[in-house]
């Protein structure tokens, strides 16, 4: 059933309907089976004569008779109790689920109809008493229904955030996938306020320099200075940016900067990059801890996501102000403008100087990024490179060529990449990526095809991946035969929400 589908009965009628099914389905299989095995063995009895081996072998068939209906009386109150329980979840019914599990505590995790759970059944109607007790008697959060629905899928398509929150708890307390809001990804946060207005005003800029409040970031061939941290008990972000006032890196600013200003009231940001030794440059800090990340593609994910946002603007810029020293359209030096957001040509018969030009200004690459979904909806399409970590896989991506609709994109490079020809393709969010300048599309695609023929020369393989197994490698921790990339990139994001499509409920 759909969610908003008229059927003419309410939720509560539904729940009752589908426990009379299970109801019905339990003791029909119950009578079948002691029905089978009472009435055969009496067949076979009067066949025979009543001789002495035959009144020997008469009572023996009779013990089995009365052992068959002791089993099947046993079935029937086992299934009971499981069905009395689920429907104490179902209902909200707290006291009554506290005294089936005091006294048969083997119950917590048992299924009923369609494989749902007490946990998905109290999710459903949005119990978070039972919710709450349940967890903390150890009820496993991540079985799936035959619809492949965990509980917290079940809660969030119905509506239930507070116990969709509590669901999404990890075991320390935190939240699965991290703090990150609805199409939040990280490097997107935006703290600093760029105020465009202000970066022709050359006086306010040699102001704001001087300024004993303004705050510097120091890169050293691209690499932010940072310092290890730990916070939360030693959970959370443990890399932060070092930053430095004017008066630490004055000599460092005849070379190129960039501003990322805050409000006119508040201090300005300016980032500095250098290719001075970097021994050098890390005694300009007082904490022995600080250090230029060698490694930007993992050292840069342990920032927290407001440092985060700020990294991915100036690590952006700078990398193009190293990239684009020299004019693209004549090769003539160029000069740096409105604080680090513009390179003019400083050959004034170079036609870059006349209109408006996109070498002029910093230049972002669009790249679509792909989660292939299966026809049945329960598998997707992941690949990996031969430099990935072992076993892990991650989405498809490719750049944009020029002329290309996102969706054309997709599809080009999701056949290329793996032969799958991709049919609708759905937008889910995007992510600025600053290695060096990336803008990561990310995007939902439904296959037409299921057939793999891989180009090497792009991945290095590409496999369909059940719901179940998904699920397990993202929140069940290591000793995983697969392996996703981390919550910061959006190939996780993309991931995540696929799970969260609950399209049958």
């Amino acid at each position: 059933m759909r969610r908003g589908e008229d059927t003419g009965c309410c939720d509560t009628e539904l729940q009752q309907k589908d426990y009379q099914r299970q109801r019905g389905h339990v003791l029909v299989r119950g009578f079948n089976s002691s029905l089978f095995q009472t009435t055969r063995p009496r067949k076979e009895q009067t066949k025979k004569k009543k001789t002495s081996p035959d009144l020997f072998e008469a009572d023996r068939l009779e013990k089995l008779r009365s052992q068959s209906r002791m089993t099947s009386l046993q079935m029937s109150a086992q299934e009971e109790m499981v069905e009395k329980f689920l429907d104490a979840a179902a209902r909200g019914d707290l006291k009554l689920l506290s005294a089936l599990l005091s006294h048969t505590p083997s119950l917590l995790n048992q299924t009923g109809y369609s494989g749902w759970t007490a946990l998905m059944l109290a999710a459903r109607n949005g119990h978070h008493h039972v919710v709450e007790k349940l967890l903390s008697l150890g009820c496993n959060k991540l079985c799936t229904n035959s619809s492949s629905q965990t509980a917290y899928d079940i809660a969030k398509f119905w509506g239930h955030r507070h116990v969709a929150r509590l669901l999404s708890l990890t075991d320390d307390g935190g939240l699965r996938g991290g703090t990150l809001g609805p199409q939040e990804n990280y490097f997107s946060r935006e703290t600093l306020d760029r105020l465009s207005g202000k970066r022709s005003d050359a006086a306010w800029l040699e102001a704001k320099q001087r300024d004993p409040d303004t705050v510097y970031l120091l890169f050293s061939n691209l690499s932010p200075m940072a310092t290890v941290t730990k916070v939360n008990g030693g959970h959370g972000a443990d890399v932060k940016l070092c930053r430095f006032r004017y008066n630490a890196v004055k000599d460092l600013l005849q070379k190129p900067a960039t501003t990322e200003p805050d409000t006119p009231d508040a201090p300005v940001w300016f980032a500095i990059n250098t290719d001075e030794d970097a021994a050098e440059l890390l005694k300009r800090c007082e904490n022995s801890s600080c250090f230029f990340p060698k490694s930007p593609n993992r050292d840069l994910l342990r920032l927290d996501e407001e440092e985060a946002g700020v990294v991915a603007q100036a690590r952006s810029v700078l990398a193009w102000h190293d990239r684009y020293s020299f004019c693209p359209t004549c090769g003539s030096p160029t000069s740096l403008q409105e604080g680090g957001h513009k390179r003019t040509c400083l050959n004034p018969d170079c036609r870059s100087l006349k209109g408006v030009h996109n070498t002029c200004y910093p230049r972002v690459d669009p790249v679509v990024i792909m989660l292939v979904i299966h026809p049945d909806g329960n598998q997707c399409l992941l690949g990996r490179k031969s430099i990935f970590p072992a076993r892990m896989f991650s989405c498809l991506a490719g750049f944009v060529e020029p002329g290309e609709t996102i969706e054309e994109a997709v599809r080009r490079e999701v056949e290329e990449e793996s032969g799958v020809k991709v049919g609708p393709v759905q937008y889910v969010s995007c992510q600025p990526w600053p290695m060096p300048s990336s803008l990561m599309i990310g995007c939902h695609a439904i296959a037409t095809s299921t057939d793999i023929k891989v180009d090497e020369n792009e991945i290095e393989d590409a496999q369909w991946f059940p719901r179940q197994q998904v699920v397990d490698s993202m929140f069940r921790g290591a000793q995983q035969t697969l392996v996703v990339p981390p919550r910061q990139t959006i190939a996780h994001q993309l991931i995540r929400h696929w799970i969260g499509i609950n399209s049958n409920l």
